[in-house]
């Protein structure tokens, strides 16, 4: 009787892509019973590792202050007690910003989640290393500062044109080219193109006016770009493949890297070189406004909120949260930045592990609405009326020319709010804020978008 896949099910083996090679080597050398177990021997698959029974407990630092909240609360709970039961998870936080990202079991914007020996791509997403960086001014004036940011930063889709790029350093280039993840010379050439590019969304450009010592700061908020993006497809591909091996009950987009194997170790060396990359993306826009303005930076700090942390043998992903302790951040040189909104400062933090945060604070006023939800109630208004009743006073300027109500004060959850449950929950420590004058963002990049504009052009 031929062996069959039947006889490997039996056998305790799960279906995979291996199993006609072996059928049809054990049939073609007619191997006995001895022979086919210590052949299938290299085949050994490791145990399953099932879902936690129940949830591991996890800290909420959030309350609905309005009934406008409530869902989004209830919404933000459900969805860690169904993610913390991903086997890898051993402890978990929500912060007072924290809103959906999707279906329940995904962590949500504002989740702070500790996992054992392990990494999940999922969890910091797309947009790696999301972060802030704050230069002090002094005392230039916070016009010309804004101005001469115009002039240099870049936001929309894609790099920028030859001609027009800033450098990535060589050092960084020959380290991609040395890591598994990101050796692709396709990929090198994006993160030249794409270095001093802020990309869209909820990304800015900040200037105000420190309260404490009415210096002029600039803040940037954004991620790694294309290259952070490429890497987070490449993970969740290596990630899902352990998934199928280890543990198929684990939601696919929870899916991790053990941090065991090579793969493991390579992932974690191209996060901390994504990470260098945003960084050095950062410095370069800020150092630019300084050469236009011929100024010299009085101070400057940076912290990213979306990212993996290791300490030990546990892996602290935070989704939307400011890391606190020292131990997260090996180039600390200051305080945390908080941004709120346009309209709202900056605030200025410290704060040390307590029992409450993990080591995190908030990292902005996260939303109770999706973008679509909130335009639509507002669709009662037109689009100059509502950028007018919302920015009076400040220098609120869109990239694209096209105003996105989106991004505008009211789409986010009270800053207000935020503030009072930091205070109320004892995350953080507020030392300075830096007080709105007026800020860039991409704006509806989507409204005349180039491809939009060829097929309109087809069509005529």
């Amino acid at each position: 009787m031929e062996f069959n896949g039947n006889h490997l099910i039996e056998l305790g083996y799960r279906p995979a892509k291996w199993f006609k090679d072996a059928i049809t080597h054990i049939n073609e050398n007619n191997l006995d019973e001895v022979q086919i177990k210590e052949y299938l021997d290299q085949f050994k698959q490791p145990d399953i590792i099932p879902l936690h029974d129940t949830a591991k407990d996890f800290i909420i630092n959030i309350r609905a202050e309005h009934e406008s909240e409530v869902d989004n609360v209830e919404k933000v709970i459900n969805t860690m007690k169904v993610l913390m039961k991903t086997p890898t998870l051993t402890a978990g936080a929500l912060m007072p910003d924290a809103c959906p990202t999707g279906p329940e079991g995904l962590i949500p914007v504002g989740g702070v989640v500790v996992a054992k020996n392990a990494i999940h791509p999922g969890f910091h997403s797309a947009d790696i290393c999301c972060s802030v960086m704050l230069t002090d001014f002094g005392d230039a004036d916070p016009k010309e500062v804004l101005d001469a940011a115009h002039s240099v930063t870049h936001f929309g889709y894609g790099g920028r044109p030859r001609g027009e790029q800033m450098p990535m350093s060589q050092e960084l280039m020959d380290a991609f080219r040395e890591n598994y993840f990101l050796n692709d010379e396709k990929l090198i050439s994006i993160a030249r193109s794409h270095m001093g590019t802020q990309g869209d969304g909820n990304h800015f450009l900040f200037v105000g006016t420190s309260k404490n010592t009415g210096n002029t700061m600039l803040v940037t908020h954004h991620g790694s770009r294309a290259p952070g993006a490429a890497l987070y497809d490449k993970g969740m591909k290596v990630a899902n493949r352990f998934r199928q091996d280890i543990s198929p009950e684990t939601l696919r987009e929870n899916a991790w890297i053990p941090f065991d194997t090579e793969e493991g170790q390579a992932y974690w060396e191209a996060l901390q070189l994504i990470r260098t990359w945003t960084k050095e993306n950062h410095t370069n826009i800020h150092d630019a406004v300084l050469n236009k303005l011929g100024a010299e930076k009085q101070d400057r700090y940076w912290n990213e909120h979306n990212f993996v942390f290791k300490d030990g043998d546990l892996f602290y992903h935070a989704k939307g949260a400011t890391p606190l302790d020292d131990k997260f951040m090996p180039d600390i040189t200051g305080p945390r930045l908080i941004p709120l909104n346009m309209s709202e400062p900056v605030l200025i933090v410290q704060g040390k592990t307590n029992e409450r945060n993990l080591g995190f604070a908030p990292h902005g006023a996260g939303r109770n609405f999706s973008r679509t939800q909130h335009k639509k109630s507002l669709a009662h208004k037109t689009v100059e009326e509502i950028f007018d009743e919302e920015t009076q006073g400040l220098d609120i300027r869109f990239f694209s020319n096209e105003i996105d109500i989106s991004e505008l004060p009211t789409a986010y959850k009270s800053a207000k709010n935020v503030r009072a449950q930091i205070e109320e929950y004892g995350l953080c420590e507020v030392l300075d804020e830096v007080l709105p004058y007026g800020c860039i963002m991409a704006g509806d990049v989507g409204k005349n978008a180039p491809w939009k504009k060829k097929k309109k052009f087809r069509k005529a």
